[in-house]
Order: structure tokens, then C-alpha cells, then sequence
């Protein structure tokens, strides 16, 4: 059986120069490709149950899970140019070949990433959900492999670049690319509004940070009348209490309790936005979180106008509860650009924070019932239809701390986040193909 593939060893990130060796290294009908730094330990009869999927798939790509690190299924939407298809890959040896003759680009870190795009163009990256191998040792990462992988550190742009060129070219042949101009531009004056804007948080269980958040929100030094609203969803450990208090100090903050106890963090939105208290533009406060500096709501309303955009995006930086910066730091995506960051918003994780969206339009496209992904399901339908507005400066303090919802989160979790993520980006490349 060992003759009906060939095994190369080779990196994620790689160049074009990487893939054309390993296809003139295979001569079996395919090329076991070893994308991992890890030590791997097939198991018995592994690599004939590889070969024998791809035979009877007829799959462009095979890959399988090791054993304790599950992996999820590869969908039209798995863009994200870190898709984790663990250790190893089994690739058509005639589809290798065939993308050698294809390609043009001499990448220096995209080769991997523009071929699997290839043949997924080609066939299928079929996922084999059966522990094949274990890692019997993992290199440790360097911190240049961990930042090469990071998006949104600024050290890495080199590798982006790349990786958002090799995505824009793969929407184009799919006939899926954004054009921009041919946005609509929002009428702010088309509707009245009680008040400019509405700093919105949801919140759950946050007694240790809710107080500061709220006032870090009516600490905002404006031009325009704002209010506060909070959708307390059912709090338990002393948050009610605490914000009731805050409620009857300031009666710029609307303390809402939902009737429904389905809501996750996307139908507390909506609650927010359908309020009769909503302003014209609703801004993200996470219940976690702080503004930066008083000024970051005036800013951010200026943007709407200024930019004529539909959804504002601001920068945020890292830290830990204290305040001290955590790396990488400022979080900018800067990677964003009018003309192409709807396009590279398929390929990304996020856009960033704090987001704030003109309220009319999402009255008429409200936000998924869900507690993660939300905001990227709407930045996603957002940049189909409008153009997205961005401020390049710090306006936002996220704060990393062990209560954090993400914190420590669970091979398990990653997957089923990743997952979801994947499916909001086969919905919206979907809709972008049909045009």
C-alpha cells in the first residue's frame, strides 16, 4: 500500500516554491503532505484508511482527526486561512500537479493557503472524523510562528497580504466579490430620534465589572443627548441590584430585564435596538469592557456622518484587569480597506471593536439569538450591502481577565465557535454569488 502515496514534509505557511517540490517529489497517485511541526505516530492500518476514503470519495483532499484534538468539517465557508486540518493531509497527487501549472504567483507564505482554496475549487476537503494518528511530540511554537498566524498583530502584515490576495482571488473565480461601488448609502435625517445614540451592553453575571462599565458610558462627554441601555439578561449574582442602584442615579441609563429567557447576546441586542429608548446609533459596550477616553462616543457618531457608513468599527486595545497592556496590544485591522475589506472580512475572524451600527438598519436585519459570532454576522451582512467606517485609534479597553467568557476555552468550544463562524461564512458567500 505505501506506494500509493507519497509522504512530504512541508509547513503551513509556505512558499510556492514549497508546493512545486512537492509535487515533483510525488509519484504515487497521492501526496501525504506533513503541514504540522509535531512528531506524528500513525496508527496500524492508518494510512491505508486515508487511501481508501480518497479512492472512494474521490475527495481532492482527505484529512483526520489525532487523537485528542478533534477537528471540524471544511465547509464552503471555511475561508479563515488558519483552518486547522491538523498534522497531515492527504492530497490528489493529478490536482498537486494540475495546481503547479495553474498558479502564477511566486507566494512567499501563501502557497499552502492558495492551494487548498485551489482544490477546493476542484473537489472536496473531505474530513475523516476517526482518530488516525496521535502527535507524539509537538515542537514548540517560535513566537515569529505565532505571530505569522495572528491577524491582527501588526508584525504579521507581510503574511496577510498575501492571504488576502490569495482570498480575493478565490471569491472572484467564485464570482462572489463585493463590489463596492455600488453600496447604498444611508439617510440619517430619514427618521427622528429622541436621542443621538445609544451606548448598548448586554450583560449576564457580571457584578465584579458592570459598574464600570456603565459609568465608563455616561462618563461620555458629547455634543448630542445619548442614553444607556442594558439588557439585564436574568442576572443572578448581584448585577440587577448594582445596576438598579446606577438607574436611579442617572436616568440616562435604561435597565431593561427581558420577559424571555432564551436571549443570548444577539436577542439582547435586538431588545436594545426595538427599544422606543434607542438612538439613532446603537454602540457596542461589552459588560466587561471600558471606553477609553470621554470622547470615544462623540468620535464614533462623527465617524457615521463624516464616512456616510452604516456600521462604524473601531480599534481596541488588549489588557488584563488592571489595565496593563497584553499582547499583541493595539488591535487596529488595519488590514481593512474601503476597497477590499468587505472581501477580507470572509477570510478574518472579526472586525473589531467597539462596533456601532445606525439603527434603522438593523431594525430590518436584526442580529442572530446567539452569544458568539453575532457582531461578525453582522459586519458580514453590513459589508455586502454598505460601506463599514473605520477609526484607527484606540477607543476601547478589552479586558482579558479569568471570568472572561473566552477565557481558557476548551478544544471542544474552538471547535464548535469555529464552526459556527465557518457556517456564517457559507450563508454570506452564498448570498454574495448570488449577487
Amino acid at each position: 500500500m505505501t506506494e500509493r502515496y507519497s509522504v512530504i514534509k512541508m509547513g503551513r505557511l509556505c512558499p510556492s516554491s514549497a508546493i512545486k517540490e512537492a509535487a515533483e517529489k510525488a509519484q504515487a497517485d497521492y501526496a501525504l503532505l506533513q503541514i504540522g511541526n509535531g512528531k506524528i505516530e500513525w496508527g496500524t492500518t492508518a494510512l491505508r484508511r486515508l487511501v481508501q476514503v480518497a479512492d472512494d470519495s474521490g475527495a481532492a483532499m482527505v484529512y483526520a482527526d489525532a487523537e485528542d484534538h478533534p477537528l471540524i468539517d471544511y465547509q464552503e465557508g471555511s475561508l479563515r486561512d488558519d483552518f486547522d486540518f491538523g498534522e497531515a493531509v492527504l492530497v490528489r497527487t493529478s490536482l498537486l500537479r494540475q495546481y503547479i501549472i495553474y498558479s502564477t504567483r511566486a507566494w512567499k507564505y501563501a502557497a499552502f493557503y492558495d492551494l487548498r482554496l485551489f482544490l477546493s475549487r476542484n473537489g472536496e476537503l473531505l474530513h475523516l472524523n476517526e482518530k488516525l494518528y496521535r502527535v507524539a511530540e509537538n515542537a514548540e511554537e517560535t513566537d515569529s510562528e505565532k505571530q505569522q498566524f495572528a491577524y491582527v498583530d501588526p508584525r504579521n502584515r507581510e503574511v496577510q497580504v498575501e492571504m488576502e490576495q490569495a482570498c480575493t482571488e478565490h471569491l472572484a473565480l467564485l464570482g462572489a466579490l463585493v463590489d463596492t461601488s455600488r453600496y447604498g448609502v444611508p439617510d440619517f435625517d430619514a427618521y427622528e430620534f429622541a436621542t443621538e445614540a445609544s451606548v448598548v451592553i448586554p450583560v449576564r453575571d457580571r457584578q465584579k465589572t458592570i459598574a464600570d462599565a456603565v459609568n465608563s458610558a455616561l462618563s461620555q462627554q458629547t455634543t448630542f443627548r445619548y442614553n444607556v441601555i442594558v439588557v439585564d439578561n436574568h442576572s443572578t449574582d448581584g448585577t440587577t441590584e448594582t445596576l438598579r442602584r446606577l438607574a436611579s442615579e442617572d436616568e440616562r441609563l435604561i435597565h431593561i430585564v427581558p420577559e424571555r429567557t432564551d436571549l443570548g447576546i444577539g436577542g439582547c441586542w435586538n431588545m436594545a435596538i426595538m427599544s422606543e429608548h434607542c438612538g439613532r446609533f446603537a454602540v457596542q459596550l461589552d459588560s466587561d469592557d471600558l471606553y477609553s477616553s470621554a470622547d470615544t462616543l462623540e468620535r464614533i457618531v462623527k465617524a457615521f456622518r463624516e464616512q456616510r457608513a452604516a456600521m462604524v468599527v473601531g480599534s481596541y486595545r488588549m489588557c488584563d484587569f488592571d489595565l496593563n497592556t497584553l499582547p499583541p496590544g493595539l488591535i487596529d485591522h488595519r488590514e481593512w480597506t474601503a476597497e477590499n475589506g468587505a472581501n477580507n472580512a470572509l477570510r478574518i475572524n472579526g472586525l473589531g471593536a467597539p462596533r456601532a451600527f445606525f439603527t434603522p438598519l438593523v431594525r430590518q436585519l436584526p442580529f442572530p439569538n446567539t452569544s458568539y459570532g453575532e457582531d461578525y454576522a453582522m459586519g458580514l451582512a453590513f459589508s455586502r450591502r454598505f460601506p463599514i467606517g473605520r477609526i484607527y485609534d484606540e477607543l476601547y479597553l478589552c479586558r482579558r481577565w479569568t471570568g472572561n467568557s473566552d477565557h481558557a476555552l476548551s478544544i471542544e468550544k474552538i471547535n464548535a465557535n469555529n464552526l459556527y463562524k465557518d457556517r456564517l461564512r457559507t450563508i454570506e458567500l452564498r448570498a454574495r454569488k448570488r449577487g
